[in-house]
């Protein structure tokens, strides 16, 4: 019996281990070190709205561009909003240090930003960063409960104000915040198994469609039709906006648009592809020299597909088991994805990126797995490092960004695999313990009747 005793004490520990679930944290506020914490964040994200508003540089952000087209919108001609001498001379009209980028956002988002085109421009930059401000500290209050790691508030918001694209959507007053948010806000929602809402949540995400249709494509290979219905709801609302505020003649002079940035990745006006930490960006760079834009142009969109159904085939190999760990995981690969996919970025649209980065730290590697703590701790530390992201910018070769982006993706889904089948064991080694506990309770009780 004593023996017996002994075996269940051994093997309880190894049960509680597998079964526990991670901490979660959430931040507190009040007259407290997380209320110290959330008062410094404030202060910082609104002195660096109003710091940066008062400079010359404004005039050179993205939010210009965007303003252009607020003006546009509300002021101008709506049919005329992909007209680039419309948008030249009205941005000549406005700005002395003009930046030559053009407008080329959905039209639904510059009729959803109209308001801001009423105000004078440099006070829509301030709304507009108080706004981006707002979704920074919500964003930071969503995700706590989901990352608890680090264990201090204070390093948790440190590593907000490290990851340098949120600091250049921040100062550029681009909507990547807003796409981390969707991003965030959908996966909470799928936690919660309300496929059909989170499926409406990514489909608010389409300012960004060309992060959000790669990442919808692999719920489309795993046949989540609920998800779909709600993405597609969602995309015929915002279709239907668009149409309203530019017509006919404007939604087909932005596919024209769309097209001409497509066939000239090299144009600084429509963003250079070898800024871009894309697989386009990338592939660009490298054949450039070699190959015709067509061609890279296919070569792209097949890797492109085969990363998707590579991301599909692993969320359909989890699908059958409930383990958190794989979940998580799975979907801070397939944010990865997405973004390699796109064919379109700043620096600030790797925004997203942070949401992934914060579920791989929270489901790091245990010790045994030597190989998988160096690779994802190196790639940790390097989207961590500010000096990383301004080195490859200073050089114009954000396109270096892309290996690291496709090692942190494929490393992210062999971590989900490892803690897939790590779980499943530990789940299967429960029943053979009851049964040897069985075995020898029956064993001592005839050893007593002996």
């Amino acid at each position: 019996m004593r023996w017996q005793s002994e075996q269940e004490e051994m093997s309880e520990p190894q049960t509680r281990a597998a079964t526990t679930p991670r901490e979660a944290r959430k931040i507190d506020v009040g007259l407290n070190e997380d209320g110290i914490v959330l008062c410094g964040v404030i202060v910082l994200l609104l002195g660096a709205v109003l710091w940066s508003s008062l400079g010359n540089l404004t005039e050179k952000t993205d939010f210009s561009i965007t303003y252009v087209g607020t003006k546009i919108i509300c002021c101008g001609n709506p049919s005329k909003l992909y007209d680039l001498r419309e948008q030249a001379a009205l941005r000549d009209a406005l700005y002395k240090h003009a930046d030559p980028l053009v407008f080329e956002h959905p039209p639904f988002e510059a009729l959803l930003l109209a308001p801001l085109g009423r105000l004078p421009f440099r006070t829509a930059y301030r709304v507009w960063g108080v706004i981006n401000a707002g979704v920074w500290l919500l964003l930071m209050f969503m995700v706590r409960p989901h990352s608890p790691w680090p264990q201090d508030t204070l390093g948790y918001a440190g590593l907000w104000f490290l990851f340098m694209p949120l600091g250049a959507a921040l100062f550029h007053g681009q909507a990547s915040l807003i796409l981390l948010l969707v991003y965030a806000i959908t996966f909470i929602t799928l936690k919660r198994q309300q496929d059909f809402r989170a499926g409406a949540v990514l489909g608010l995400g389409l300012f960004k469609f060309q992060f959000i249709l790669p990442f919808a494509l692999i719920f489309f290979f795993r046949r989540k039709w609920r998800f779909l219905a709600g993405f597609v709801s969602t995309a015929v609302l915002l279709g239907v906006l668009s149409l309203a505020a530019i017509g006919w003649e404007g939604v087909l002079s932005y596919i024209h648009l769309l097209l001409e940035v497509a066939a000239h990745p090299s144009n600084s006006s429509y963003g250079a592809a070898m800024g871009m930490a894309t697989l386009q960006g990338f592939a660009y760079a490298v054949l450039g020299h070699w190959l015709g834009s067509r061609t890279i142009s296919f070569i792209v969109a097949g890797f492109s597909v085969l990363m998707i159904l590579i991301m599909a085939w692993c969320w359909q190999k989890s699908d059958r088991e409930n383990i958190q760990e794989s979940f998580d995981l799975l979907f801070a690969a397939s944010i990865g994805v997405s973004l390699m996919a796109g064919f379109h970025m700043f620096t600030s649209d790797l925004s997203p990126l942070m949401l992934a980065l914060l579920l791989v730290a929270s489901h790091f590697p245990p010790s045994g797995r030597r190989v998988m703590r160096s690779i994802l701790a190196t790639l940790l530390v390097l989207f961590w490092s500010p000096p990383v992201f301004i080195a490859f910018l200073t050089w114009k070769n954000m396109y270096l960004m892309f290996p690291l982006l496709t090692a942190f993706t494929f490393a992210t889904a062999w971590l989900a695999k490892a803690s897939a089948g790590a779980a499943q064991l530990e789940a299967g080694s429960g029943p053979l313990t009851n049964d040897s506990s069985k075995a020898t309770s029956r064993k001592a009780g005839l050893d007593d009747q002996r």
